[in-house]
């Protein structure tokens, strides 16, 4: 309980902190987070959260890196719309993950099979 998930920084550089609200029920068995670089966003935060609190290994392939918030303001006359910045996350150890991702603990590139677990190296479910 009371573990960093995430934290949301915005312009002015005030922060925001997001933390578990229970301990878990359970807390011992091994977690994998299978991650590619397709794997972005609210993905990326909370695979960031189970992996620096210690709670899960990362393995696959460096992240994509989109650690920013943003918003969508429609321009006049249907003319489209502009991306605007609003915050930045940092993970649980302050680390922010835009445009450089979350590096794995193992690396296990380019799987192709529909099934996830001949993914994952059998190492990754040590302790």
């Amino acid at each position: 309980a009371n573990k960093p998930v995430v934290f949301e920084v915005n312009k002015s550089g005030q922060v925001k902190s997001t933390e578990t609200y229970t301990p878990g029920i359970d807390v011992e068995s091994p977690v994998v987070v299978l991650a590619n670089g397709n794997t972005a966003s609210a993905a990326e935060v909370m695979s960031a959260a189970l992996k620096e609190n210690g709670r899960a290994k990362l393995v696959g392939e460096q992240t994509f890196g989109k650690g920013i918030v943003q918003t969508i303001r429609q321009l006049a006359y249907d003319n489209g719309g502009v991306a605007i910045t609003v915050q930045r996350y940092e993970t649980p150890l302050h680390n922010d993950i835009n445009k450089s991702g979350i590096p794995v603990d193992i690396e296990s590139k380019d799987c192709t099979s529909d099934d996830a677990l001949t993914c994952i190296p059998k190492e990754a479910f040590g302790k």
